[in-house]
């Protein structure tokens, strides 16, 4: 059997290379996150008045430059044929991407909506466990005492415990204190 001449790196499992091992993967997420980005940039009053300002300065220096064949690249003659294409192409690209965005905004409320309904049904299950302890409760004191418990009995009842409780606790750390 004839040993690799390779030497083996502790960063690199065996059987893979170390190159491969340390390429970056691309997120498969980066484009969602890239549209989310878009769709809320394109919604702010900013990108609205820097577009209005980047229009009105278009048309100012086509206007001024008309005189001037040599500075000029788009003509008001022919109504702004160059800044009508940019405007177009913007358009064209901006609904697609909030279409995407808005997609992937419907898959996680999706997912948010299924988490809801799971945790209302575990709060539901537990609310009726809890209650179903609670007439057993009652039903056992009743069995113990011989007459229905009311809530008032059962609420003395668990007030008494308590107090006992803290009776014992308030005990405790005056005989832990006195221990050496």
């Amino acid at each position: 059997m004839a040993r690799s001449t390779r030497q083996a790196s502790l960063d690199a499992p065996l059987g893979r290379t170390t190159r491969l091992a340390r390429t970056p993967q691309p997120s498969r997420d980066r484009f969602g996150r890239f549209t989310e980005w878009v769709a809320r940039a394109m919604g702010t009053p900013t990108f609205l008045l820097m577009l209005t300002l980047f229009c009105a300065l278009w048309m100012t220096y086509t206007v001024i430059a008309e005189a001037n064949d040599w500075w000029r690249f788009d003509s008001a003659a022919l109504g702004f044929t160059a800044l009508t294409l940019i405007l177009s192409l913007q358009a064209s690209y901006a609904a697609p991407l909030i279409l995407l965005a808005q997609n992937r905004q419907d898959d996680r409320d999706r997912v948010q909506i299924e988490q809801d309904r799971q945790r209302a049904e575990r709060n539901l299950a537990d609310t009726e466990y809890l209650a179903r302890e609670v007439v057993a409760l009652r039903m056992s004191l009743a069995d113990l005492t011989g007459e229905l418990v009311t809530k008032d009995t059962l609420r003395q009842e668990l007030t008494r415990l308590i107090e006992q409780l803290d009776a014992r606790e308030d005990a405790e750390p005056a005989d832990s204190e006195a221990r050496p």
